[in-house]
């Protein structure tokens, strides 16, 4: 369970503070809710049943998750794709999870298929690069914040750590 205060990822809406727990009464029947409120977005209010919050939303790294995760990123293995016509729905999944290790192996492989195509003189394609930025956006979002550092430092953080 989540308590009031927490911050968490939300595959919708990012990093959000669990401001309240409420009971709203949906179709004569009470049930309890995460109040959250976007960082990105003060003014904004989403409500995750609590029964369903598992499956919705996950604690946010602290810093010290963060920095271990870093360090761990050149062990992460690219994304298996087994099926070309399923690329983009696995894209999507790993986007949908809001997992750090599905992004960072869906980024590292859009980065290799990049490099392939580039090499074999073709253009990157729009989805792999909107997929891309994507991925990459979700998880310098979540590492920025919990290291307390600008989104822009996040890729110089990571390739510091992944160099040394």
């Amino acid at each position: 369970m989540f308590h009031k205060g927490d911050f968490v990822v939300n595959a919708n809406n990012g990093i959000c503070e669990i401001e309240d727990i409420v009971t709203m009464n949906m179709s004569g029947v009470d049930k309890e809710y995460y109040l959250l409120v976007p960082i990105s977005e003060k003014k904004a209010k989403v409500y995750i049943p609590v029964d369903m919050a598992s499956q919705r939303i996950r604690l946010a790294m602290n810093k010290e998750e963060a920095l271990e995760f870093i360090e761990a990123i050149k062990d992460i293995d690219e994304a298996y794709i087994q099926n070309e016509k399923e690329r983009e729905k696995t894209y999507k999944e790993a986007l949908n999870s809001r997992d750090p290790k599905r992004l960072v192996g869906i980024i590292k492989t859009l980065y290799l298929r990049k490099q392939q195509r580039v090499e074999a003189g073709k253009k990157n394609t729009a989805v792999d690069e909107r997929y891309f930025k994507l991925a990459e956006n979700h998880l310098h979002s979540e590492l920025a914040f919990s290291l307390q550092v600008e989104k822009a430092e996040v890729s110089q953080i990571i390739l510091d750590h992944i160099i040394c």
